[in-house]
């Protein structure tokens, strides 16, 4: 049995699971069905004949996917699949509808290349203006052509914008196969969010007369249970905030917020500061996740290798890669520490305590003491990352002009809750609630002798797109990911974090604020820096953790 066959039931089984569990629906392109089968479930033991495991897809497999969907088009043991591909083979695929059971087999399935919708190229005359809005020529006519109307038959312009936008470069995809995530820190959450409505949406979807039998009960997909207490109304909805709301235990459980008297005991009272606060009487939820739910894969899951793509990157601004120092930081008051024994850094993030003239739970700083910071005395070449919020996005500009540097991109955090839905309630903005931030993005402003700016040459361009979606957690924490994009972007060198606290400390990283609790230095001239300047700070770990002293 070839791989190619082998590849076939592969992708039988995972197409009969994700649309006979609602996991996608139609009209769906071919990359975008084949990005959902690459994330699915491992494939079961015994799908394949042979005593080896089953063959796995590629984001890099588009191709010989697309030749199997053609396949299917002609004959699909568990239903029957449209396809639509424009003009040519080298046009994209978008698979139309999809049926599954065996009233859907016994139809008539036209093994004719008709089974692939195409349309016949037409002559247009440029000096005739309404011939873009002509009727197009079809070589089969469909006796529900009208009835399908704009989904059959779009402007045939906004379709060519369409597809050259949806197709991905042979650079995206081995990037996207080289930095797709190979831990357990992402779990895809059900669209249904309970297991009860997960449940339901699959009985019904599922035809009684349909050949596939191991149909679970619910998905392999993390689902959520809600929270019903005393004052809980859940005719009143889901909470804006759900898992970030003050009323909730599990905010101000938080290891990221400084620790309160009254947090010694559960309280629903706004920030748990009492039960004369009104407790929160909307919905609110937790995770219902169990090993025996869904397929129960979870400890089958398994790392996948990195196959050693020849794709040529830049190794950072050492040239080279090495084993990252243990996280660091300096707490202190950052707008009188000095900034020069610090040295220069390839990479500096800073998310400043803007004041954006809304009442926030920490102090912030002025716009002048913002000017003020000794930022350009950190870099000599290199790249800064600033967030920004509200009217903080016009005075950080002014900030980096100030600083000397030249604004090149901008990055949007787009905010999800914790159903992984856009919040819809922000906690700042005054005219309107926001649900994203940005961070600038500015290289430090140095020119040739034809006064045209320089960039820095170590730096990795084009690999990751200028949107983050990301749920939000305690007050100011940043996403994760941003992290990722920068050390992509910036391997290797000295990074430093302004204004962060003990979450944001990361291997690599150097990191300055006021709520870090004692230093920690591993870089060994850094520390005799600071224990120059200021011999009165304790620096950990002591010498002797890393080669040093006795």
């Amino acid at each position: 049995m070839s791989v190619e066959d082998k590849l076939k039931v592969v992708a039988s089984s995972a197409l009969e699971y994700l649309f006979s569990s609602h996991a996608v629906t139609t009209p769906i392109s071919s990359f975008d069905l084949l990005t959902r089968v690459v994330a699915s479930s491992p494939p079961p033991p015994g799908l394949v004949p042979g005593s080896g495991p089953a063959p796995k897809f590629r984001l890099i497999d588009l191709a010989r996917f697309e030749r199997i969907l053609e396949r299917f088009a002609e004959s699909w043991n568990h239903g029957k699949i449209t396809l639509s591909r424009e003009d040519d083979r080298e046009g994209g695929m978008t698979i139309m509808e999809v049926r599954l059971g065996s009233a859907a087999s016994e139809e008539p399935v036209n093994a004719s290349p008709t089974a692939v919708r195409r349309k016949r190229k037409r002559v247009v005359d440029e000096d005739d203006d309404s011939a873009a809005d002509g009727a197009e020529e079809e070589e089969t006519p469909s006796p529900d052509k009208e009835k399908e109307g704009a989904l059959w038959r779009p402007r045939r312009t906004m379709k060519e914008v369409y597809e050259s936008l949806r197709q991905s470069s042979a650079k995206g995809k081995l990037l996207a196969e080289q930095f797709r995530t190979i831990v357990g820190s992402f779990e895809p959450i059900c669209p249904h969010i309970t297991k009860d409505e997960c449940a339901r949406a699959r009985r019904e979807g599922t035809s009684p007369t349909s050949p596939n039998k191991s149909v679970t009960t619910i998905c392999d997909r993390i689902h959520f249970r809600p929270l019903l207490r005393a004052h809980t109304d859940p005719s009143l909805g889901h909470c804006s905030y759900l898992n970030t709301c003050y009323s909730e235990p599990t905010y101000a459980q938080s290891p990221s917020i400084p620790p309160l008297p009254s947090h010694r005991q559960i309280q629903y009272g706004a920030q748990g500061q009492g039960p004369e606060k009104a407790p929160c009487r909307y919905l609110h939820f937790e995770v219902d996740w169990d090993l025996n739910d869904g397929h129960g894969m979870a400890e089958q899951r398994t790392v996948p290798k990195r196959r050693p793509y020849r794709l040529k990157l830049g190794l950072g601004p050492e040239g080279k890669l090495s084993a990252p120092l243990p996280p660091q930081w300096i707490n202190c008051d950052l707008r009188r520490f000095d900034y020069s024994v610090l040295g220069k850094f390839h990479v500096i993030m800073a998310d400043p305590p803007w004041d954006i003239h809304m009442s926030l739970p920490y102090g912030t700083m002025t716009d002048d003491e913002m000017r003020a910071m000794p930022i350009p005395t950190l870099q000599d070449e290199g790249v800064l990352f600033l967030w920004v919020t509200g009217r903080a996005m016009e005075v950080g500009r002014e900030c980096l002009r100030v600083w000397g540097y030249t604004r090149v991109d901008e990055v949007v955090w787009v905010k999800t809750n914790q159903l992984q839905r856009v919040i819809r309630t922000g906690r700042t903005g005054h005219w309107l609630n926001h649900t994203k931030e940005h961070m600038l993005v500015g290289v430090k402003t140095v020119t040739d002798e034809n006064g045209q700016l320089k960039f820095p040459s170590w730096v990795n361009r084009g690999l990751d797109t200028d949107v983050i979606v990301s749920e939000v957690r305690e007050t100011s924490r940043k996403p994760d990911e941003a992290y990722g994009l920068i050390e992509r972007m910036c391997p290797g060198g000295r990074k430093i974090e302004i204004f962060g606290r003990k979450h944001n400390t990361r291997p690599g990283w150097l990191t300055l604020g006021n709520q870090l609790g004692a230093d920690q230095i591993y870089e060994e001239d850094l520390r005799a820096r600071i224990q120059a300047r200021y011999p009165e700070r304790i620096l950990n770990p002591p010498p002797h953790a890393f080669g040093q002293g006795h």
